[in-house]
């Protein structure tokens, strides 16, 4: 048997949120995405709440894309959400911690490090693109920003 050797990334990005961490905190939720993020379906799989909370369980994807299978590791309220995202070929430890920048505003630390489970997995990490993740966290900020500010959904420009 061939000896398999995982590959890992660590990727990072920061986000200036225009309120407060009690105002953000609550959105990072999978029931609470479906206000904020036009394109967000999952199917909530476990919580005593019906939100966000330690040991939630839910699932993502989408015909064409993976199936992800989220737990939530670690939950302080007002300061961080930790997932555990699962597939076949990789496993995310996904972290989002707030800051109260005390001037009204949030920095939100995204991080993720993903893990080679197997040679696809391999090859999923190798070819991640650090552009393209930071587009996708820039989007969010955009869209959460919007969603705090207004009340609504950012739909997408057709």
């Amino acid at each position: 048997m061939e000896e398999f050797k995982a590959k890992r990334i660590f990727v990072s990005h920061k986000q200036l949120l225009k309120s407060t961490p009690d105002k953000v905190f609550p959105l990072l939720c999978p029931t609470k995405e479906y206000d904020w993020i036009e394109t967000w379906k999952c199917n909530l799989i476990y919580s005593d709440s019906g939100f966000a909370e330690k040991d939630c369980i839910f699932v993502t994807g989408s015909p064409g894309n993976e199936e992800r299978t989220w737990v939530v590791d670690e939950y302080e309220k007002n300061q961080y959400i930790q997932f555990i995202i699962f597939t076949n070929i990789y496993v995310i430890r996904y972290k989002i911690s707030l800051t109260d920048k005390k001037d009204g505003t949030t920095e939100a630390v995204w991080e993720q490090i993903i893990t080679a489970l197997n040679k696809d997995g391999n090859d999923y990490v190798g070819n991640f693109s650090i552009n393209e993740y930071q587009a996708l966290i820039e989007r969010l900020e955009k869209m959460i920003n919007y969603y705090l500010e207004t009340g609504k959904m950012l739909k997408k420009v057709e």
